[in-house]
């Protein structure tokens, strides 16, 4: 290429980087406008509505995070250019499937909750409004989705579950050694997941297992030959799952099942299928008791032992018609501290003398986020163990739980 030809490239060059500088940038689409609140000493603060609850609007502002504002505090609502849809749930409404409620887009204006009709503009006057509510008898506002979703109940079943996993454990490792083990679940799902809506069904899951394991040497000083070593084994194990049906706020027909294995009373494995009621009469934000009673059947049977070499005791097994009477309490204590107790009595129709009872208390007291550390104690009283074996078997044990919610 000749210098001339070379000049002429670089001319072109030059032109279309000069034209590609000047060409304007394809313009941005401009952010859709935010809700916009007025407080009633005329500050703005802008962000988006999530909802409503206890007399307060939850609002989420980029520079200031999630604010619970009293309704007295705010003076005027406005919503923006895409604004979400929500429901509306005055104070002492009992909703059900077909429970209409007030659905649309929110404003705020003159102490007023102010819903517009989907498709109607935001901020009409209040006359054009589907519904205009006092503040003071607004008991939450939700997202429209999570209304239609609590209120038809189409809850897959891995939605709603709460409770808490706890594990611990002692070593010792010495002349004597011993290893004890311990494990638990507890897992609740009640449904509908919300305060606001009138309890609809709850099944709970327990699981617990208590393992221990202790070794001696069978001789100090060992003899020749050695002695064998003495193991003593323990295990405490109990499961259960029950189905509550409400037929009104505080009232519940439930399905129970219950299965106990305790090495220390003899108890191989006992089994209880049941039904009965249920009554919760003290429910609040802080505690709730419960108190139930059913109807069941029950089953034992026992460990074959031998008591000081001699042969095999068999303790014959032992089949119930009996009954559960139980309570159940729980309460948040100062300090996020968890206090939870339960208590059972299963007297025997048929045969009086074999009854039972257990009776658990548990502090869960946290330690950081969703880790707590727990102080439980339980008490198993069986009146007809295994031939050889103690009526009671009482554990206490420590350990560290994790809140799944």
């Amino acid at each position: 290429m000749n210098k001339f030809a070379l000049a002429a490239v670089l001319s072109i060059a030059a032109i279309s980087t000069a034209a590609s500088a000047q060409a304007p940038a394809p313009a941005q689409p401009a952010a859709p406008a935010p809700d916009v609140l007025i407080f009633t000493n005329g500050d703005q603060l802008t962000g988006q509505v999530v909802g409503a609850a206890g007399g307060n609007l939850n609002f989420k502002s980029d520079m200031a995070g999630t604010l619970a504002i009293p309704f007295a505090k705010i003076k005027e609502l406005r919503a923006g250019d895409k604004p979400a849809q929500f429901a509306v749930v005055k104070k002492g409404l009992i909703i059900k499937k077909n429970t209409p409620a007030p659905e649309g887009t929110l404003r705020i204006a003159g102490g007023e909750i102010l819903v517009a009709r989907d498709g109607a503009a935001s901020n009409k006057d209040a006359a054009s409004e589907s519904a205009a509510i006092p503040a003071a008898d607004v008991n939450v506002i939700v997202p429209r989705a999570e209304f239609d979703k609590e209120v038809s109940g189409h809850h897959s079943f891995t939605e709603g579950w709460n409770g808490v996993l706890t594990a611990g454990a002692t070593l010792v490792r010495s002349t004597t050694s011993a290893s004890t083990f311990t494990a638990a679940a507890s897992l609740v799902r009640a449904l509908p997941t919300v305060g606001w809506l009138s309890p609809r069904n709850r099944t709970a899951i327990n699981i617990n297992e208590t393992y221990g394991k202790n070794t001696s040497p069978g001789a100090i000083p060992q003899t020749t030959p050695p002695t064998p070593n003495v193991v003593t084994l323990s295990s405490i194990f109990h499961g259960d799952a029950e189905r509550d049906e409400y037929f009104s706020p505080r009232f519940y027909a439930l399905g129970d099942a219950a299965f106990d294995h305790n090495y220390a009373q003899g108890l191989s494995l006992q089994q209880t299928y049941g039904g009965g009621v249920g009554w919760t009469p003290l429910k609040s934000a802080k505690q709730q008791l419960d108190l139930k009673a059913d109807l069941h059947y029950e089953t034992q049977t026992y460990l074959n032992t031998s008591i000081n070499g001699a042969p095999a005791v068999i303790t014959p097994s032992t089949q119930l018609v009996g009954s559960t009477i139980s309570e159940a309490y729980h309460r948040n204590l100062p300090h996020k501290i968890l206090f939870t107790e339960t208590a059972n009595i299963l007297p025997a129709f048929n045969v009086p003398n074999d009854y039972s009872y257990n009776v658990t208390g548990i502090f869960a007291l946290p330690v950081y986020k969703r880790l707590s550390a727990s102080f439980s104690t339980t008490d198993n009283y069986l009146n007809d163990p295994a031939t050889g074996y103690k009526k009671n078997s009482y554990q206490f044990v420590t350990g560290v739980t994790y809140t799944l919610h």
